[in-house]
């Protein structure tokens, strides 16, 4: 699964690697700790433009009565997007890229809650696949609330270790199918590309990114793993 990342870059930087126009009007920034419900940025491609633009994370279905209630929808996963009614439509017509430096991930059932990132080992932003949806309220003429999902894939190498989920990163020659707004048809593209796999890094980081509460670039920065604690180490070594 992916639920807390972190973006680096501002906006006018992603829209720069993304070949994109910076339509944020200052609504978000650089996150070293973005969390579900935040605003984050997305790249999607309209009337011919491709864009970067804020909205918020936790899809909300355009057929929902209400904006709360529930967990927010942070996931939708690939084996099924095509299908569950929350996400079916979103996945023929409202695809976009969510810009990433890393995702940090917690092994389950780790008592020591040791997070690990997992970012490009070339420096470069990641491109999850994403989905989105405009929702309005009943009886409303306001703008409606974007919200946006990220698409997630059985984890495999090293990254199994970790967690058995991971989000679904696109590479460059799979964004413009991706982005493709006539595109409805994705079967393909929801199997991680061939070779997406070795540009990855994992490593430990500090345990300070486990509270929302922090929100700093040394969260990203390799960190010792936390000690195993000493009854379990106890019970491997007798």
């Amino acid at each position: 699964m992916c639920g807390r990342y972190a973006v680096r870059r501002d906006p006018a930087a992603l829209a720069e690697e993304f070949a994109a126009t910076d339509r944020t009007g200052g609504a978000v920034g650089a996150d070293f700790n973005v969390t579900p419900t935040k605003n984050v940025p997305i790249v999607v491609e309209r009337g011919g433009e491709r864009s970067v633009r804020p909205v918020r994370w936790g899809l909300i279905p355009t057929w929902a009565k209400e904006a709360t209630g529930g967990p927010p929808m942070i996931n939708a996963r690939a084996e099924s997007i095509t299908t569950k009614p929350a996400y079916a439509e979103s996945a023929r017509r409202r695809r976009c890229l969510m810009p990433a430096t890393g995702w940090y991930e917690w092994q389950p059932g780790d008592k020591r809650r040791q997070p690990y990132v997992c970012r490009r080992s070339d420096g470069r932003s990641l491109a999850m696949a994403a989905v989105f949806s405009a929702w309005w309220a009943p009886n409303s003429t306001d703008r409606p609330l974007v919200t946006c999902a990220v698409v997630t894939t059985e984890a495999r190498g090293e990254l199994a270790d970790v967690h058995h989920r991971m989000p679904l990163v696109l590479p460059e020659d799979r964004w413009d199918d991706w982005l493709d707004p006539a595109r409805t048809e994705i079967d393909e593209l929801l199997d991680p590309a061939p070779g997406v796999l070795g540009g990855l890094t994992l490593h430990p980081v500090s345990t300070e990114v486990n509270s929302m509460r922090n929100n700093h670039a040394e969260l990203l920065e390799p960190a010792d793993p936390v000690p195993e604690p000493a009854e379990q180490v106890a019970l491997f070594e007798s």
